[in-house]
């Protein structure tokens, strides 16, 4: 049974930010740029996706992301946690971005926000 909202936030209250490890829960795809377009389903309803899906132009919305999104979802593989992907991507981008560290995090949370991500000390 999955987790109340309640539950959830005590999980992470409790937890330090930069021990999670964060999932991918959606497909997602890479051009040639090294950009990422994660791919979220319109319907999760069965019937939905029988009836009305065929009729549209795509069954999923399209998130695209710049390089530094992009950077940090490539990094996401289930087995770092975030202070391992910040090092990653700050190795990657240097100078060029300015406190790593407060950006990602928040940007790996709105990630969860948007659920589009999980963590697997939540799971």
């Amino acid at each position: 049974m999955p987790l109340s909202f309640k539950e959830r936030k005590k999980i992470l209250k409790n937890i330090n930010t930069l021990d999670l490890t964060p999932v991918k829960l959606h497909t997602e795809e890479i051009d040639g740029e090294d950009l990422v377009t994660v791919l979220v389903p319109k319907f999760k309803n069965e019937l939905a996706k029988k009836l009305i899906v065929p009729k549209l132009k795509s069954a999923d919305f399209k998130i695209k992301f710049d390089k530094l999104g992009s950077a940090v979802l490539m990094n996401m593989d289930g087995n770092k946690n975030v202070q391992e992907i910040i090092k990653s991507v700050s190795m990657k981008f240097g100078d060029e971005i300015q406190q790593a560290e407060e950006r990602i995090i928040k940007f790996i949370f709105q990630l969860y926000e948007q659920k589009l991500i999980s963590f697997n000390e939540i799971n």
